[in-house]
């Protein structure tokens, strides 16, 4: 009996959700790291910085929102949980990330939600039979507040990692040359700690613990909620890009928190937050989306000097401070112009290296490092030319 009981609560925990994102994360960085050593004949990150970064920097966000939903009593459905594992299982299938923002996910759980039930439809998981559910004011509150704050944390995920996760990938300028784009492909894990109402999940897992309040059963769980994110950039650097779009996210979710907070005075306005959010989300995707399609690379060859595309971790380049998109002129005194040149001029003096850098602002600096026998023999850089 105690067998059952552990495998029972075991395979509560088996979302598949869970485990698709694993495997998902682990594929994007295997075609990341073949990419790159394809284009550059050297990887730029660990490959499994991707799975790493699946919960890195979201625990502290996953347990802040678990102590606003479950401290202060905030239900959601566990229809709603299930139409938005199975979107959420979709979309990390599909591989189209662009639309992984949680809004996209939350909004598409309750018109599923409001399908099954308005057409009659239902389909059997395993004992779970789902009908879908009606539109409630009671649990559309919750879910715009949770919606609100995974778009917060959306925000601030692509503010802090969209940057220094975008990984260049060469392609053909309007000209004919060879310029570069950089492109970023996440998706973040959130395990948060909700209260379900109704007896859903005992009638399917006899053994979970419950709460009684009143004539009504009430349930925590852990749930596993899913952020995807995609974008390439080729018009404007990571540097300046991914801050702006984050930025700009956070203010979006902002906003639909008010919007959500005022549904306790007028219900109706949680449904029109969900909305809101799906509507505004969608908007700045597009306006980036055409903002960055037109126009020349901000990544392309220089008449004098060569390009920096990437720098790899702990190496001397990232030690003396250089950026992606910096011109390197001189290396030791000499001019270049090429990665060929580049690598020649590192060699003339291989213990001491000076460097004479353009930076974004089209300023000239000064960069130096002693070199050592386990150092890249390249300074660890990732150069266009």
């Amino acid at each position: 009996m105690v067998s059952d009981l552990f495998f029972d609560i075991v395979r509560f925990f088996l979302n598949p959700v869970f485990y698709i994102a694993i495997a998902a994360a682990i594929v994007l960085g295997y075609v990341r790291v073949k990419r790159e050593r394809k284009m550059f004949r050297s990887r730029i990150v660990w490959g499994w910085t991707e799975l790493v970064d699946l919960l890195r920097n979201t625990l502290l966000i996953s347990l802040l929102l678990s102590v606003v939903m479950a401290g202060i009593g905030l239900t959601v459905p566990m229809e709603w949980l299930i139409a938005l594992t199975a979107i959420s299982f979709v979309m990390v299938l599909s591989g189209w990330y662009q639309m992984g923002s949680f809004v996209y996910l939350s909004a598409a759980a309750v018109a599923l939600g409001w399908l099954f039930r308005r057409f009659g439809w239902d389909i059997n998981v395993g004992p779970i039979a789902y009908e879908g559910l009606y539109i409630n004011w009671e649990w559309l509150l919750p879910v715009a507040l949770l919606t609100a704050g995974l778009l917060v944390a959306e925000g601030i995920l692509i503010k802090k990692q969209g940057a220094p996760r975008s990984s260049p990938r060469l392609e053909k300028s309007a000209r004919g040359l060879t310029a570069a784009s950089f492109e970023t492909k996440r998706l973040w894990l959130l395990p948060i700690l909700l209260v379900v109402p109704g007896d859903l999940i005992a009638s399917s897992t006899p053994y979970w613990p419950q709460l009684t309040i009143g004539e009504t059963a009430f349930s925590f769980i852990l749930f596993p909620f899913i952020i995807g994110f995609g974008n390439r950039t080729r018009k404007t650097l990571p540097l300046y890009f991914y801050p702006a779009l984050g930025k700009s996210i956070l203010s979006l979710g902002i906003a639909v928190l008010i919007l959500a907070l005022i549904s306790f005075a007028w219900e109706p306005m949680a449904l029109i937050a969900i909305g809101i959010a799906a509507l505004g989300r969608f908007g700045l995707m597009i306006r980036s989306i055409l903002r960055e399609r037109g126009g020349l690379h901000a990544a392309a060859p220089q008449a004098q000097g060569v390009m920096i595309l990437d720098v790899l971790p702990k190496s001397p380049a990232e030690k003396m401070g250089l950026l992606r998109g910096e011109v390197i002129r001189k290396i030791n005194g000499l001019t270049v112009s090429n990665e060929t040149e580049l690598y020649e001029a590192i060699q003339v003096n291989a213990a001491h290296c000076r460097l004479e850098v353009l930076d974004h602002q089209g300023e000239v600096r000064l960069r130096q490092h002693v070199i050592f026998r386990h150092d890249h023999h390249r300074l660890g850089l990732i150069v266009l030319g």
